[in-house]
């Protein structure tokens, strides 16, 4: 090789540890870890996300290039007493038993997310739940998922809006878990509308005698049927079929974007379809899940609930429904909030910031409200207001009970006109926070956050205690920390935790 024409190089030691600094200041690597407790079933994943810093100059902002799926756990039937809690002790078990079995020390997890959705959210240790797993490891965000945010994560974690992006393609993904069924209705990879049902296929659970839990959404279905069904007694098989009978025409109603009658409008968790999508033309069906295993025929097991007949009176009204648009599969089912296992991704605000009160730095585990804002030459007060509550509605955040960061960007002219009309729709939409003194937290793509922030101060709400951070760019489900301001540079480092979707 060396009588080539060529100059044959030799990296020195020197040169290579170089290297592996430059590659290490634009890459990092971390070790997540997903925990989903639902209605039906809990489980875990581990994963290795490969960030990059963007090649864009002086940017400080890193984006996931790749994730490695390390391990997945088994899925554990989620732990009830007969008090209806959740068994907190034989959660913990699983979730230190998955630690040991994948080989991973509690010390080496990087960042992770604690998922409570559908009936495990209404249990009352719910938050006593997320709470001990975020002190267990202080790195952890816990999102206790309302109805139209498990929606929204069914429909990213199951590949239904990559799917949907990918194809160009007007996509209804149906998520039918063990206490709730959950619609997204998707166009070209954005959300347009979610609505929820409380029907699914572990509302009713027996053992070989006899039934031993019925929500009370299963209840109300059965009463409405004329069935005497408790506790103790025997679920016939004629019982069993009309119940999985009525749940599919119950979620085939909704699959036609329907607005139900009496007894869908007394099980919806959410506000019905709205009037304007009743003639929306859908391309394809897509699925996710505990039951969508059966329905993608991944699954034959029976785990003693109505998984499995649901799944089989669904399979057998869609075979005879002509009208209805094809099913696809988007590739995820009963895991497709678990692929929501957290990451890290660090930002830099820009310099035009403003910090009314400095002290109260830092701040962590914010949830991320992110806004579409409409900002014309001429900015309504009142249509952005109502912009910045539908945000907030489709989070299923309260306001004013916590402190929220609202991100949203900055598009046009930033003349007073404009920044007051933003300043005092923003004001509009977060009453309780202002009169709760919350920090009035405002993280904008665009430098006008000392502008606006100052607008707020000095204008409209002068006690208001104003965060206005610019030069981020966030998304539905992030999560932020907010550092101590650096100086002299007056910027504040700001670290995200996504939830990371394939």
């Amino acid at each position: 090789m060396h009588d080539l024409e060529f100059e044959h190089l030799h990296v020195s030691a020197e040169d290579a540890a170089v290297n592996e600094v430059a590659w290490a200041a634009d890459n990092v690597e971390l070790t997540t870890v997903g925990i989903d407790i639902g209605s039906s079933t809990s489980h875990l994943m581990f994963a290795r996300v490969h960030l990059q810093r963007l090649s864009t100059a002086l940017s400080s902002r890193f984006v996931v290039i790749e994730r490695k799926i390390l391990w997945q756990s088994p899925i554990l039937l989620t732990p009830y007493r007969p008090d209806y809690t959740i068994d907190v002790d034989e959660l913990a078990s699983f979730i230190g038993g998955c630690y040991r079995y994948a080989g991973i020390a509690r010390e080496s997890v990087d960042s992770g997310a604690v998922i409570l959705t559908g009936e495990a959210l209404k249990r009352r240790n719910a938050r006593a739940i997320a709470e001990l797993f975020a002190e267990e490891t202080g790195k952890f965000v816990c999102a206790s998922a309302g109805h139209h945010m498990e929606c929204q994560m069914a429909a990213h974690g199951s590949g239904a809006i990559a799917l949907s992006r990918g194809h160009n393609a007007t996509l209804l993904n149906v998520d039918i878990g063990g206490g709730t069924t959950k619609f997204a209705l998707i166009e070209n990879g954005r959300i347009l509308a979610t609505c929820a049902i409380a029907v699914g296929g572990r509302l009713i659970v027996e053992d070989a005698q006899a039934v031993t839990r019925i929500e009370e959404p299963a209840q109300q279905l059965v009463d409405a049927l004329g069935l005497k069904l408790a506790p103790g007694k025997p679920l016939l098989s004629q019982e069993r079929t009309r119940i999985t009978a009525r749940m599919a025409r119950l979620i085939t109603g909704l699959i036609d974007l329907r607005q139900g009658g009496e007894l869908a409008r007394a099980l919806m968790v959410t506000e019905p379809w709205p009037p304007a999508f009743a003639n929306k033309r859908i391309d394809a069906m897509t699925f996710s899940g505990g039951v969508a295993e059966y329905l993608y025929k991944r699954e034959s097991r029976r785990f003693g609930d109505l998984g499995a007949d649901l799944a089989d009176e669904l399979r057998h009204a869609l075979a005879h429904r002509r009208d209805l648009p094809p099913v696809w599969d988007p590739g995820q089912g009963i895991r497709a909030t678990v692929i929501g296992a957290a990451q890290f991704s660090v930002q830099i605000s820009g310099n035009t910031i403003l910090i009314a009160d400095p002290d109260k730095l830092p701040l962590q585990n914010l949830p991320v409200i992110s806004c579409k804002l409409t900002l014309g030459d001429e900015i309504s007060v009142d249509a952005v207001a109502a912009e910045i509550r539908a945000a907030l509605n489709r989070a299923d955040f309260e306001e004013g009970n916590s402190p929220v960061a609202l991100s949203f960007s900055w598009h046009g002219d930033p003349s007073h006109t404009r920044l007051h009309a933003v300043a005092a729709a923003i004001c509009a939409a977060l009453p309780r926070t202002l009169a709760e003194d919350w920090p009035l937290i405002l993280l904008i793509d665009g430098d006008v956050g000392k502008s606006l922030g100052r607008l707020i101060r000095e204008e409209i709400a002068p006690r208001a205690d104003v965060i206005a951070i610019d030069g981020v760019q966030l998304k539905e489900f992030d999560y932020v920390d907010i550092g101590s301001v650096i100086a002299p540079t007056n910027v504040v480092p700001i670290v995200i935790k996504s939830l990371l979707f394939k």
